[in-house]
């Protein structure tokens, strides 16, 4: 068995993110370490004021990670069983699964094949006098296109939640994601473009009711310890984290710029790459770039390539949800879905990461351009 081949271009580098900001984190966590302020306390106040301020939506309610602050928010939009909720097809599974969790039927919705978010016309098909509310997932970094989903909100009377992991920063027609709906989740696992140490994530919200019932739910059922109004979960931030977060969020705007600034360029290296596709950005949005995905009739070759290479890619996600063992019991075919099972097989997502540097861009490019080269049907 040969060797792997060393590591040219990694997906990601946590380690170089930190080795940037490192006698800031150091410092917060040894002070959070000297005060034993790991369960609620001035650092986690202090991160949702901060994060609050930053997505310009008045109230933040953290807890443990991104899927609690979805099943968090639906609980507290008071979903019953009964109700159904429309989720994008082509997603991760924490969208859908929290909707099974609070209660509700997951009603899936085929996505666009430009921005994987998912279609209005889809959402505006399968409403049913049972439908309660929609989760628009911010894909990739992609904004949904959210006024088409707020006129139906507003005309039928749901509720929605934008599923915001992906997408910090994210702009839709010059607004921010996350103010759009109800209420918003984000996620700071390590890996997003704004990510903790372990597991964090939390929901903004613009009522201050909505966001009250939240937090009682995130905290046993009471906002004041020991007193329990209703029977709620636990799901905290720990101070920890939030002090990692709290010096992370002030290099967030820069991170970003740079993530548009490498999104820019892999446009430029790879453009004319035949067989390729590369991902597109409709018209008044400002997508992140959590992730850079191409599209590639033969994508699994081609990531097999590109290892071989010592250049990391990731299929996010490999089998859209209605087709995955977990959802069988809703009988879907793919001609149900034909865009999110056109994607599955074609998608492949290329390194990036703010530290990402140009010679590394070159290589992965030069990589991709030499298998279209070797492709069936070139000279």
């Amino acid at each position: 068995m040969s060797p792997s081949p060393t590591v040219a271009v990694p997906f990601a580098d946590l380690h170089a993110q930190y080795l940037g900001i490192r006698d800031a984190i150091d410092a917060a966590i040894a002070e959070v370490i000297r005060t034993s302020a790991f369960i609620r306390g001035p650092f986690v106040t202090r991160f949702e004021e901060q994060f609050a301020e930053v997505v310009g939506i008045p109230h933040c309610v953290s807890c443990a990670n991104g899927t609690d602050s979805l099943y968090i928010a639906m609980r507290a939009l008071g979903v019953n069983p009964g109700d159904e909720v429309l989720a994008p097809a082509h997603t991760w599974i924490s969208t859908t699964e929290t909707i099974t969790q609070a209660g509700a039927k997951v009603v899936f919705c085929d996505t666009d094949p430009d921005t994987f978010t998912i279609d209005p016309a889809q959402v505006a098909a399968k409403l049913t006098p049972r439908t309660v509310g929609v989760v628009p997932v911010h894909l990739y970094g992609q904004p949904a296109d959210m006024d088409p989903i707020m006129d139906l909100a507003r005309r039928h009377g749901l509720w929605v939640l934008e599923d915001c992991a992906q997408a910090h920063l994210a702009t839709y027609k010059g607004r921010q994601v996350g103010s759009f709906g109800n209420a918003a989740s984000y996620s700071f696992y390590p890996g997003k473009n704004l990510g903790a140490m372990g597991d964090a994530g939390a929901i903004v919200t613009h009522d201050a009711d909505l966001a009250r019932r939240m937090a009682m739910f995130a905290r046993h059922g009471g906002i004041t310890k020991g007193d329990h109004q209703i029977e709620g979960i636990n799901s905290r931030l720990d101070g920890l984290q939030a002090a990692v977060l709290s010096v992370k969020l002030p290099h967030l705007a820069g991170w970003t710029a740079r993530r548009r600034e490498i999104a820019a360029e892999y446009g430029r290296l790879l453009a004319g790459i035949p067989g390729l596709t590369l991902p597109q950005v409709a018209t008044a949005r400002e997508p992140v770039w959590h992730l850079y995905v191409v599209q590639h009739e033969q994508r699994d070759a081609l990531a097999a390539h590109l290892a071989s290479r010592g250049i990391q890619t990731v299929i996010n996600y490999p089998v859209a949800l209605p087709f995955l063992p977990a959802y069988a019991h809703h009988g879907h075919r793919s001609a149900d879905f034909p865009v999110a099972f056109h994607h599955q097989s074609r998608i492949l997502s290329l390194p990036i990461f703010p530290e990402i540097t140009l010679e590394q861009m070159r290589i992965v490019a030069a990589a991709i351009a030499e298998f279209a080269d070797l492709s069936p049907g070139r000279n």
